[in-house]
């Protein structure tokens, strides 16, 4: 099972840094072989660019804004539009600029593209302030960064046990 965890995300947007930070402190978590950290920050052509690689599954972390309280960690099964369901003005719309690309956006390329791995999960983390500029999260946004490192290793976990295995439990 090859896994892909992204981080995206701006850090000078103050919470929006979330899914960078997240990545960051992921890329020291010894996974096992097949399972691969970026940090693609606010570039969405380089998380298509890295699912050309081929994946089976994509853990996408990122900053939300899904009014609920600040520093909520939300796993998020997304539906990824298909662009042959779209005008091709919505298209356009859409997709024309991968270098500012939202998630969204970019699953929509890589699902077209026929890239998209078939697991897909989103872990997002619900900001104070979606307008705020400037260096470092808030309080309830940094402070949830590592209980998404730990949902994240939990899913990961559950992603390359093997078939019929059992689960290691914590105690």
């Amino acid at each position: 099972m090859r896994v892909l965890i992204a981080g995206v995300g701006n850090i000078l947007r103050v919470d929006d840094a979330f899914g960078v930070e997240v990545a960051r402190r992921l890329e020291h978590e010894p996974f096992p072989p097949g399972v691969r950290v970026v940090e693609t920050g606010i570039a969405g052509i380089a998380l298509v660019q890295e699912l050309q690689e081929g994946w089976d599954a994509l853990v996408v972390v990122d900053a939300v804004d899904h009014q609920r309280a600040p520093g909520t960690v939300l796993l998020i099964e997304p539906e990824v539009v298909d662009v042959q369901d779209l005008t091709w003005g919505e298209r356009s719309d859409l997709l024309a600029d991968m270098h500012l690309a939202t998630p969204e956006r970019v699953l929509m390329l890589a699902k077209a593209m026929g890239i998209l791995p078939p697991t897909l999960l989103m872990v997002g983390c619900q900001i104070a302030d979606p307008d705020a500029v400037g260096q470092g999260m808030t309080a309830p946004v940094a402070a949830a960064v590592d209980i998404a490192v730990q949902e994240i290793r939990r899913y990961v976990a559950r992603l390359v046990a093997p078939a019929g295995g059992v689960e290691a439990q914590s105690a």
